[in-house]
């Protein structure tokens, strides 16, 4: 990794949609149990939920001028808009779409399909943007680090 190529290889998107495919191969397996009544209409809300806050980012990093392509240099840092709850938005709205797609489909394989595609987004991709972001923007980018957490909220601050 340079400073100008934060990451070649898993794209985020690419362990989303592997993650989609487990659930759904798993489920072909062994199918479980259903989901609680209600699963269906929560699942929805959770899929709206994470479309919603995936075009906000995407448009705040368009009003920004800023690359969404996690594989491209970044030219700008974005700390507003869902960026100013979360460094990263739009994983974590793909986090709480896979959540959605288990009530969606009635497949509790998404549920264990999400936490290991969070964690091996983080670890594969997000810890790797985090210091090509360090390296282009320094004390801008420790002190907005240093104020909002990773996937969700605002540290506190005195």
């Amino acid at each position: 990794m340079s400073p100008q190529t934060p990451n070649r290889w898993p794209w985020p998107p690419l362990i989303m949609g592997g993650a989609v495919l487990v659930a759904f191969l798993a489920a072909r397996l062994w199918t479980p149990p259903p989901l609680f009544p209600g699963a269906f209409t929560a699942g929805g809300l959770l899929v709206a939920l994470a479309l919603g806050l995936d075009l906000w980012a995407m448009l705040e990093m368009r009003r920004r001028r800023a690359n969404i392509l996690p594989h491209r240099a970044a030219t700008a840092l974005v700390t507003t808009g869902p960026f100013a709850w979360s460094r990263n938005p739009i994983y974590l709205a793909n986090g709480l779409l896979l959540l959605g797609l288990g009530g969606l489909f009635d497949n509790a394989w998404f549920f264990v399909a999400a936490p290991v595609a969070a964690f091996a987004t983080d670890r594969l991709a997000i810890r790797r943007e985090e210091r090509h972001l360090a390296a282009l923007f320094g004390a801008a980018w420790s002190d907005y680090a240093g104020r909002v957490r990773r996937w969700l909220g605002r540290r506190m601050t005195s």
